[in-house]
């Protein structure tokens, strides 16, 4: 029930990931990013604990193989798991239990990966993995970029209404947890439009969080 692409800017060191369902809150259960460490998609069947575990097993320094490898040993419900791992040198592994639903495929391309489940064709990844290649930009401008093109390469089978972007940068907190938890047209395209508004106040509020005297003014009533 669910379509999602991680990936990382080697230039910035930032990772993340941008992901789509007709489930509600997608992102709350399915996306996890920690910062230089590495990124993890838990889907299909979601168990939101192989997030937190995948990215420990990465900042105990296994590479994405391996973390996959060691996260899915003796786990006893690996057959209903699709996970994605991308690692912090861009290096991807993914797992499809035999028990994914419907039509399911992945695709890695450089420094992403796309992964799907009850998708329209197994083509969907592959297309936002040329999407994200083919995009200029800022990480988040390529994960939405992605995303969009997996819509237009058909997406899930059914409609979908949620979506959310997720990335990791230099400091402790995500950067950007921008979510469409629900709604009945495009959610895809109304995380696009929450991430634009966004994006030209990001660095805003990394500011305002390492150095309040630097902070600049947010330009609400009220602010002076």
């Amino acid at each position: 029930m669910t379509f999602s692409i991680a990936a990382r800017c080697p230039e910035t060191g930032t990772m993340g990931i941008a992901i789509s369902s007709s489930s509600p809150a997608v992102a709350a259960r399915c996306a996890h990013a920690r910062a230089k460490v590495g990124v993890v998609a838990s889907q299909n069947i979601t168990d939101p604990s192989l997030g937190s575990r995948g990215l420990d097993l990465l900042e105990q320094g296994l590479d994405a193989d391996a973390a996959l490898a060691a996260l899915l040993k003796d786990y006893p419900t690996a057959d209903w798991r699709q996970v994605v791992i991308l690692d912090r040198t861009g290096k991807a592994a993914f797992h499809s239990g035999r028990e994914t639903l419907g039509v399911h495929a992945t695709a890695a391309g450089q420094d992403c990966v796309a992964a799907g489940n009850l998708l329209a064709n197994t083509g969907v990844p592959a297309a936002m993995v040329a999407g994200f290649e083919a995009a200029r930009g800022d990480l988040g401008d390529r994960l939405i970029a992605a995303m969009e093109a997996g819509s237009k390469a058909g997406g899930e089978a059914g409609p979908v209404h949620s979506a959310g972007l997720y990335m990791v940068r230099d400091v402790s907190w995500p950067i950007a947890d921008l979510r469409v938890d629900w709604i009945e047209e495009d959610p895809i395209q109304a995380l696009g439009n929450l991430w634009r508004l966004y994006k030209p106040q990001l660095e805003d509020y990394v500011t305002r969080a390492l150095d309040p005297t630097a902070a600049p003014s947010y330009g609400v009533p009220g602010d002076e």
